[in-house]
């Protein structure tokens, strides 16, 4: 595992077989980097919408009490934030790419690969109105069905359109609004409604409320949907280009990125939380958008600074525990969401709106410590998280060999040419 490029073992498109990827073949990099960006997730998730409403971001004076409180919500608004979910949406459009190419010479690719973004917006619905309200995976199968035509496309239209859908994402919030969100009174109006429900209600009240919450944070979703198509068309490009599949050979160009990805993002991030955390000079309106161009070129430096790190002998020494967390990662996300609301809901422990920022980021690296050491175990045994299972026998419409060793006659026999 040290020599040659971490990244890719796999074959090129034109001998790709239309089959799920075998363990052997994963892309043991990006696996690492999806594992990391998990705990990103995580941490912003527990911090912000599990702990207290998501309507309470935007009343005055929202910021965390005591110093301890502050330090930390300082460090995760510049350093993780919405960089942890630009991270995970540049990954997710590197995987649409890669299954695009290993279907290659399979003549159902297209029918295939939509029926996994149909399965992935069913699972999303589920977890959306039963389990979370701030579910992504509704969200990024939409966008997948957006960005499927474009993955047999030529790149530079690839590019363009990502170029594109980013100056819309950056300039939007200096624009009018296409959808109003409710004014400070209704804000405030939906935070003790939250509070009500999250804090001390019963499995069926939470359910009410989520319900009524989704149709108001719909605007929000709408307004993402942009900057989460063009992220996965920065990362398909990604692969496409070649600098990904060959990452041993670029690792002083993706050195490059990330020395210039992280520093520049790390001032934008700065520069836009300056007022808010610093008392800074006020950027106005322009302050949203210096912060979300600050996500995109700081999760490119994260993506860029951990696939070359890996690429090295002593870096995947460091970083390979984050391996099997990556490869069964839409379980542990959605394992993620059943944890915390136990632990903030009524129907649960009711610690919602009771915690600070330290003390509830310190209940995430615990989960996060606990799915480290489970996902391991799992994967020694079995060859998918049960969720990716069952994502991917739907997918092809057969159920997929489970066992960690299995007879490979079996596996050709179950699965489909």
């Amino acid at each position: 595992m040290t020599g040659g490029s971490i990244v890719s073992r796999t074959p090129p498109a034109s001998d790709a077989p239309g089959k799920p990827v075998n363990p052997s073949e994963r892309l043991d990099a990006i696996d690492v980097l999806r594992g990391l960006a998990l705990f990103g997730v995580l941490a912003m998730n527990i911090v912000t919408i599990f702990r207290v409403s998501i309507f309470a971001s935007f009343l005055p004076n929202a910021e965390p009490a005591g110093p301890l409180d502050r330090v930390v919500a300082a460090v995760l608004t510049v350093a993780v934030d919405s960089k942890a979910i630009a991270l995970f949406s540049l990954l997710f459009g590197v995987g649409l790419a890669i299954q695009f190419e290993r279907l290659a010479s399979n003549p159902r690719r297209k029918i295939l690969l939509l029926r996994r973004l149909v399965m992935l917006l069913g699972i999303g619905l589920v977890h959306l109105h039963l389990i979370w309200s701030g579910d992504i995976l509704v969200h990024y199968a939409l966008a997948g069905f957006v960005v499927l035509p474009f993955l047999g496309g030529a790149r530079w239209l690839m590019a363009g359109a990502a170029l594109l859908l980013l100056g819309l994402y950056v300039t939007m919030p200096v624009l009018p609004p296409i959808v109003p969100l409710p004014d400070a009174a209704g804000m405030a109006a939906l935070a003790a409604d939250a509070t009500r429900a999250y804090g001390t209600g019963g499995f069926f009240d939470v359910l009410a409320f989520r319900i009524r919450e989704v149709m108001v944070i719909l605007p929000l979703q709408v307004m993402a949907l942009p900057p989460t198509v063009a992220l996965f068309l920065v990362g398909a490009f990604a692969w496409r280009s070649g600098v990904l599949r060959w990452a041993s050979a670029n690792r002083s160009l993706l050195f490059v990125v990330a020395t210039f990805g992280i520093l520049l993002g790390a001032g934008l991030s700065l520069a836009a939380a300056g007022q808010e955390l610093f008392d800074g000079p006020s950027l106005g309106r322009a302050h949203f958008s210096v912060e979300q161009l600050a996500a995109v070129v700081l999760a490119l430096g994260y993506a860029a600074a951990v696939i070359a790190a890996v690429n090295l002998s002593g870096g995947w020494r460091m970083l390979s525990w984050a391996a099997p967390l990556g490869r069964m990662a839409l379980t542990n996300y959605l394992a993620q969401s059943v944890i915390c609301g136990w632990i903030f809901y009524g129907y649960g422990l009711g610690q919602f709106g009771r915690l600070g920022v330290a003390a509830t980021l310190a209940i995430g690296i615990f989960v996060y410590l606990a799915q480290v050491v489970f996902s391991a175990w799992w994967l020694g045994r079995y060859r998918f998280g049960p969720v990716e299972w069952l994502w991917r026998s739907c997918m092809y419409g057969v159920p997929q060999p489970m066992r960690a060793k299995v007879n490979l006659a079996i596996l050709r026999a179950t699965t489909p040419d």
